[in-house]
């Protein structure tokens, strides 16, 4: 793929397949107008934050440690790679530069079934830069410390790194909270005991490196105090060069879909979020080149801050700071969304104890809940039919009439007034698909930002928060099957067959767009198929379809 080639996004995708969708039914019930567009999601403009209010304090955090610079000159003899590991973390160090060369996960797997690496290692080789590398911005220190090797301390609760050839004196440590996805990170630069300001880089990506263009889900980002939603930065927004904003932030640093790597500020502290983007070959040893995110921070003086570098699991923000929960994006239809996440979580947690028959059966009690508008629909419907020859009637008296042609007005008026006359809603049909479609949004956001369903096995599927991963993907072409069943055996008002036929196509376009869609959400629209034919089933014995008008008797008689 050619970079910079941007691809609409499944959220689209989806809006523009029911707006195809309404705009067939347009076409079969000659009134309906054509849905409007939807207007394009409006972004914050990032603006430098005034003054913040006192973040929580981190509850067992341990203070910071003093960086006192060394009498005597310190430096590293030989290349070490000392591990520091707990019971969430295996994080893996180098004393070259007193970079990470791996910030590994334990409780957490990638796509290929192997402990989680944040760390994009073929990405930061091509590079040549590690994660927590420094960089300036102005002053530089006489010597090059990304290049030095540093003395080595470990202790109980992480791994401190010194360096000190006379002039520059150089200290950067990590001490990790027991049981907490938490790191004190404090590092310190100094040339001829003058404090230089810098900046430690994170580039090549972040997060969940193996997953289908992983690149398109990592962001940087940060959160003013004084909005509700983080401000981040597209890959490729970067591209023409870094874009830096400064502030009070409550936190500032990278995401990507289910993780994040963000430093938490102290009060009154301004830090400075550097948005970076390298384009690299995606995947590795591949000629088409993608934009991947990466970040600086930076703290004048000297970078002393806390950093939450773990899953975007909402317990544990809302655990370490409650407005870290914002790194949660439910999308336009959170109001939907969060309520149907804690339905699956309690169906999971206190039922079926399965993700996938979670979503089974709360798909059947939706529907379940909307038959009451079905069944008005299908009374609006079987209305439609008895008027079919009467509707037809009219479309042959303004045969040949275009669409711009005055007397379109008035045959529109002539339906319009039949249908009143009888008491029917023409949109009646329309209302099932537009109730759905907020249920299908909040399912998409659910599977796309809660982590509690990202790895969850299903029978074959292997994650239901990603598309299956056979050769031939079951569940998308089940559902292409039964949703033309369902179109088959579902009233079509008495359309026109060119008309019933475009809407069998409506199947096919649907299983296009959800062949590469989420195993879970291709679950949620399948079991709704199923649930409408036998909902169908039922309405047809309920309501037999209506014998034809004695009008379209007489007229045959003629």
């Amino acid at each position: 793929m050619a970079e910079g080639k941007k691809e609409l996004s499944m959220e689209q995708r989806l809006l523009l397949a029911f707006v195809l969708m309404g705009g067939v039914i347009f076409l079969s019930q000659y009134l309906l107008p054509k849905p409007p567009q939807p207007a394009a999601q409006q972004k914050k403009a990032a603006e430098p934050a005034k003054k913040q209010e006192a973040p929580a304090a981190t509850p067992g955090a341990p203070a910071a440690p003093a960086t006192p610079e060394p009498a005597t000159l310190v430096s590293g003899q030989q290349a070490e790679f000392p591990v520091f590991e707990n019971a969430l973390y295996r994080v893996k160090f180098s004393n070259k530069g007193a970079v990470v060369m791996d910030w590994e996960l334990k409780k957490f797997t990638d796509n290929n079934g192997k402990p989680l690496n944040l760390v994009n290692g073929e990405n930061a080789t091509q590079l040549g830069v590690r994660p927590f590398t420094y960089q300036y911005k102005d002053q530089k220190p006489s010597a090059e410390l990304n290049d030095k090797l540093f003395a080595v301390t470990r202790s109980a609760d992480g791994i401190t790194f010194d360096y000190n050839d006379g002039a520059t004196v150089a200290r950067k440590s990590f001490r990790f909270v027991n049981g907490r996805y938490l790191v004190e990170v404090d590092s310190a630069v100094s040339e001829k005991n003058a404090a230089i300001t810098h900046a430690l880089v994170w580039r090549g990506g972040f997060g969940d490196h193996t997953v289908p263009k992983a690149y398109a889900a990592q962001f940087a980002v940060y959160l003013p105090p004084s909005d509700s939603s983080p401000t981040t930065f597209e890959n490729s927004k970067a591209s023409d060069g870094p874009i830096a904003n400064a502030g009070s932030y409550v936190f500032a640093g990278l995401q990507d879909q289910y993780f994040a790597a963000v430093a938490l500020p102290k009060p009154g502290q301004t830090i400075e979020l550097t948005a970076l983007s390298d384009s690299l070959p995606e995947p590795p040893k591949s000629n088409d080149r993608m934009p991947f995110v990466g970040a600086g921070l930076s703290i004048a003086g000297r970078n002393q801050f806390t950093m939450f570098v773990g899953p975007k699991d909402l317990d544990l923000l809302g655990e370490t700071d409650k407005r870290l929960v914002s790194l949660v994006d439910w999308g336009w239809f959170g109001w939907i969304g969060r309520p149907l996440f804690a339905a699956l979580r309690w169906l999971d947690s206190s039922v079926v104890h399965n993700w996938g028959w979670s979503i089974i059966i709360l798909t059947i009690v939706i529907n379940i809940a909307l038959i009451p508008l079905k069944l008005s629909s299908m009374k609006s419907m079987k209305k439609m039919q008895t008027l079919q020859p009467e509707i037809q009637r009219i479309n042959d008296k303004y045969k040949g009439v275009g669409f711009n042609d005055p007397k379109k007005q008035e045959q529109n008026k002539e339906v319009m007034d039949l249908y009143n006359k009888h008491g029917v809603n023409p949109a009646g049909g329309c209302v099932p698909m537009l109730l759905q479609f907020p249920f299908f949004i909040g399912f998409y956001k659910v599977l796309s930002v809660a982590i509690e369903l990202r790895g969850t096995q299903w029978y074959w599927v292997k994650d239901l928060s990603q598309p299956e991963t056979l050769a031939v993907r079951i569940l998308p072409l089940l559902m292409i099957g039964s949703q033309f069943y369902l179109q088959k055996m579902t009233p079509t008002s008495g359309m026109d067959p060119s008309q019933a036929r475009m809407m069998l196509l409506m199947p096919l376009m649907m299983g296009f767009l959800f062949y590469n869609a989420s195993s879970g959400l291709v679950l949620y629209w399948l079991t709704g198929n199923l649930v409408g034919i036998a909902q169908q089933l039922l309405f047809n014995k309920l309501m037999p379809a209506s014998p034809v008008p004695q009008i379209a008797a007489k007229k045959k008689g003629k």
